[in-house]
């Protein structure tokens, strides 16, 4: 859930009223946000970093966090808020968004080459006209993509938004993709030319951009942006070249959005033409643009696609557990900018969804808004007419059992993370990540969190480092989830339950361990058999193992786990230096 901050004084004269910080928590409440906090920027900054100079020079002006939903791209800037609330309030009604050809006739045009395909292959555009900056909107217009680029553009790996001066640049334009080292500019805020080799060095350590080179650093060409006269606009998802950059002084923007993920580059197009159209000279009309595609197909942006969506009255109060009557639940909608009406008969509702609401997408989501705008708090509690029984699920309380026991036997229980680094699940336990069923995540943020576990050993033997001086001996245990791939599963991996168990000594305790491996198999009636019908060990190697001192466990005939005394490499790994003795296996089955 995204948070946004807003300038309290600014909101306040936007939507008309003066609010105590307490009425505008409960307005926020009403129509389904949450007042997260009041505070300052100098306030925040210092919470974060601590009293410095660069916090003297902050503002004390107090600012609203705000946490929006995940999918209300809509209410992620001063504009677009103020306007919903406005609508709710019904101080205002839902403007129309228009898209309009450009007054000469002679509207903008770009260009898609075939070699884009390779990279990013779909672009987006449009135009505001005649716009009015001061310095609070120029503000919030850079802070709005930078929110998008953090939510629906999945940090610019989807969609890549660039914003340019007009008038600083000259139609047709043409979107390319080409060898790094024949792509050069001065990028923004710079005072001399790189080329793209030279900004992927320049932007290694860049606090921001960084973290986006990933994203096409190894990519044979890098998508980019020029003009007429071969003037570069942008090199996405990277920066924007600095001869088209905005100022407060710029009238007619540009806006260009290169993506991977066609329909979320119209969305985010959308959501910025329409929040900021009400700043041009014509409020709400945006210029389009005509996108040439590689088959030589034109098409017409933004779309500024608005639907009509039909659903019944008595389907809207079933769903919400009240009884009201068509017209109230029109207006409900309508304060909701859902602008809706009552059909002939009277048994339905005409919804007209606008473009800047993209989280519509099923007609639960349209029950959802009208529950809100009646009030959760209205909605009056009724005992559901069916009986039910609720039980826990097997698996969970077989855990809990099995919890219960192996604490009695004097096992300490721990909780480690779910996400490792992939040497935690191979090298450190001498295996190759090529053998490892393991789900990798794309681009993780540290090297700690990588992969999904496939064992529950490496979270163990943490616990045990970081517990070194705690008394000997050391009896830890775990049950939880592992994920591993599975090409049969629809997404590509299962969870599987695991036990696993640790016992660190001055001597291995490998009796310990086995120890426990038959009190489980006792507590789950599984006898000790090699008939097929209960369990029984026999050797095995496993390079995690020291040599001939592992056993594979064999409940009915199939494979569920290993235990015996853990490698003095994989001690040592993980920084250890006392003998160790382990056990894991799968309660899936049992």
């Amino acid at each position: 859930m995204p948070t946004i901050t807003i300038n309290r004084a600014s909101l306040i004269s936007a939507l008309g009223k003066e609010y105590t910080d307490d009425e505008f928590a409960d307005l926020c409440f009403d129509y389904g946000l949450e007042l997260d906090e009041v505070t300052s920027e100098k306030a925040m900054f210092t919470k974060e970093q601590g009293f410095t100079e660069a916090s003297e020079n902050l503002s004390d002006e107090i600012v609203y966090k705000i946490d929006i939903p995940a999918n209300r791209y809509d209410l992620l800037c001063l504009e677009g808020l103020a306007r919903g609330l406005l609508v709710f309030l019904q101080k205002i009604e839902a403007p129309i968004y228009t898209r309009v050809e450009a007054a000469d006739g002679q509207g903008q045009k770009l260009i898609i080459k075939p070699e884009t395909g390779q990279v990013r292959p779909h672009c987006v555009a449009a135009v505001l006209r005649n716009i009015t900056f001061n310095r609070e909107r120029y503000n919030s217009f850079i802070d709005l993509q930078e929110k998008l680029h953090q939510n629906i553009c999945r940090k610019r790996t989807l969609v890549a938004i660039g914003t340019h001066d007009l008038d600083t640049v000259e139609g047709p334009f043409s979107y390319e993709a080409l060898p790094p080292s024949e792509i050069e500019f001065k990028p923004l805020n710079q005072t001399k030319t790189y080329t793209a080799v030279e900004l992927m060095d320049l932007y290694a350590t860049d606090s921001h951009l960084r973290h986006y080179l990933h994203i096409i650093e190894d990519e044979p060409l890098y998508p980019v942006i020029y003009d007429n006269n071969r003037v570069v606009l942008s090199m996405p998802p990277i920066i924007n070249g600095d001869h088209s950059k905005i100022t407060l002084d710029t009238k007619n923007i540009f806006i260009e959005c290169t993506a991977k993920d066609l329909t979320k580059a119209k969305a985010v197009l959308d959501t910025v033409v329409s929040m900021f159209s009400e700043y041009c000279e014509e409020p709400y009309q945006i210029e389009a643009v005509e996108v040439v595609q590689v088959d030589g197909t034109s098409c017409v942006y933004p779309e500024l696609t608005a639907r009509t969506e039909t659903i019944d009255v008595e389907t809207i109060n079933k769903k919400v557990g009240i009884s009201e009557e068509a017209e109230l639940l029109a207006t409900l909608l309508t304060k909701m900018c859902l602008k809706s009406e009552v059909s002939e008969d009277g048994n339905q509702l005409l919804v007209q969804v606008p473009p800047t609401r993209t989280d519509v997408i099923h007609a639960c989501d349209i029950i959802e808004d009208v529950a809100i705008a009646y009030g959760y708090d209205n909605i009056k509690q009724t005992i559901p007419q069916m009986y039910t029984v609720s039980s826990q699920v097997p698996i969970n309380r077989l855990g809990d059992l099995l919890r219960i026991n192996i604490a009695a036997a004097g096992f300490s229980e721990v909780l480690t993370f779910a996400l490792c680094s992939r040497d935690d699940v191979a090298g450190k336990l001498r295996k190759n990540i090529e053998d490892v069923p393991a789900v990798h995540i794309t681009n993780p943020k540290t090297p700690e969190f990588q992969v999904a576990r496939t064992t529950l050993l490496p979270g163990l033997l943490k616990t045990l480092s970081n517990n070194k001086n705690m008394p000997l001996p050391l009896k830890l245990f775990e049950i939880s989830d592992v994920i591993l791939l599975d090409s049969n599963k629809d997404v590509g991996a299962r969870n599987e339950r695991h036990l696993c168990a640790t016992f660190y000594n001055k001597n291995s305790g490998f009796e310990v361990i086995h120890g426990l491996m038959d009190r489980v198999m006792q507590l789950l009636d599984i006898a000790p058999t090699r008939d097929g019908s209960g369990y029984f060990i026999r050797p095995c190697e496993d390079e995690t193992f020291f040599p001939l001192r592992c056993a594979e466990i064999v409940v009915r005939d199939k494979s569920v786990g290993k235990f015996g005394i853990l490698h003095p490499d994989v001690i040592a790994k993980f920084d250890l230096n006392l003998p160790c003795s382990a056990l894991e296996m799968s309660i899936e089955g049992l």
